[in-house]
């Protein structure tokens, strides 16, 4: 039964994708369309401008995560397998921005980016979701190196290896399970995104994403529903077969997690 109610909310966008905009409301929580419209998913891909966007969203997210992965894979490799002064400190200051809502942080994150030349431009937006605090991502790796034995690094010392060569040879390849986590959370973030993608493309529409492009479906007068529950399947489907192809690594992390 609580299946059922949890999965409610999914088949009814994928019934409303399929309906006529006055069926919609018509049919009320009727799961079965009169007639399914499979031209709502052509509409909303090609004459919304949806193809683009979800280019733009591809190449946005995979390039945040790419940047979170490596960021924060480096500051936990320090942070669990070294001291030093002032570790404490930092991590606390890490802790209290963890807290700070986006929309604090909005406006110097985007001055910021305005002067470097990079407002109105894919860059501009990886950027400004992938170069935040990552607390979560930067803890999960720190408690996973801190838990790895030190004769393992030492042994690659003794055999010649420096600091990156252990680091990317040894480490992170250890770290893919928390890496496979971080990918899934951060996927998820960078795709929903919605605020600083919006905020950074004011001026250039053809650079939005697909949480922004929805605002394309309302006009001045009405709201195309139907296209925009269309839209909204078409940008599920690559979440849902990302955590598909990676669930079992996110699974096995959280139990190493729970273990350690």
């Amino acid at each position: 039964m609580l299946c059922a109610v949890w999965i409610y909310p999914f088949l009814w966008l994928v019934s409303a994708s399929l309906k006529k905009p006055a069926e919609i409301f018509a049919k009320g929580l009727n799961l079965i369309p009169d007639s399914p419209i499979w031209e709502n998913y052509v509409r909303a891909w090609s004459e919304v401008g949806f193809s683009s966007y979800f280019l733009n969203s591809v190449l946005i997210t995979l390039g945040t995560v790419a940047l979170v992965i490596f960021r924060s894979a480096l500051a936990g490799y320090v942070l669990g397998r070294h001291d030093f002064i002032g570790k404490r400190l930092l991590i606390g200051i890490l802790l209290v921005t963890f807290f700070l809502p986006e929309g604090y942080t909005i406006i110097p994150i985007t001055q910021l980016t305005d002067r470097l030349g990079l407002l109105n431009s894919h860059l501009g937006v990886i950027l400004g979701l992938g170069a935040g605090g990552q607390v979560a991502a930067t803890l999960l790796y720190a408690g996973y190196f801190r838990a790895i034995p030190k004769d393992l690094e030492e042994a690659a010392r003794i055999d010649g290896a420096g600091p990156l060569t252990i680091f990317f040879r040894i480490m992170l390849p250890l770290a893919w399970p928390i890496t496979a986590t971080v990918f899934i959370l951060q996927f998820l973030y960078a795709w929903n995104a919605y605020l600083l993608p919006l905020v950074f493309t004011l001026s250039q529409p053809e650079l939005r994403t697909l949480a922004v492009g929805m605002t394309a479906f309302v006009g001045e007068h009405d709201t195309d529903w139907s296209g925009m529950a269309a839209a909204a399947v078409l940008s599920l489907l690559p979440v849902v077969a990302v955590f598909i192809v990676l669930q079992r690594r996110f699974v096995e992390s959280l139990a190493g997690a729970v273990k350690q």
